[in-house]
């Protein structure tokens, strides 16, 4: 088992959850989140003054899958993300030691489903 958390710009998750469902995985948690990376931010002028934005907006993108799941939804994630520019996102693959479902007290891969 596998938790896999991708930041990805906040215009691609359209594309992104539309592969994740060609790859017939369903089970997404989306939250927003700021964040800066090699791209390093913008500056703008407000009321005069200019200003540095350095925490752009982000996308968090959380997915629980089965072993046999990770590659494909990888994949999907980086169709659906890339566009080939600084700041198209990173993913990353963390193990999960135990899961279980509190509807039904399953636990380990029965639980992800």
């Amino acid at each position: 088992m596998k938790l896999i958390i991708a930041y990805i710009q906040p215009h691609a998750l359209n594309e992104v959850k539309q592969e994740l469902y060609k790859a017939e995985v369903y089970k997404v948690s989306i939250t927003n989140a700021l964040g800066c990376g090699q791209q390093k931010g913008y500056t703008e002028q407000y009321r005069g003054i200019e200003m540095e934005v350095n925490l752009l907006k982000k996308v968090r993108v959380e997915i629980a899958v089965n072993d046999n799941f990770v590659k494909p939804t990888v994949d999907a994630i980086i169709r659906g993300a890339r566009s080939g520019e600084i700041g198209d996102g990173k993913i990353f693959i963390l193990p999960i030691e135990e899961t279980i479902r509190i509807r039904t007290g399953e636990t380990g891969s029965v639980a992800i489903g």
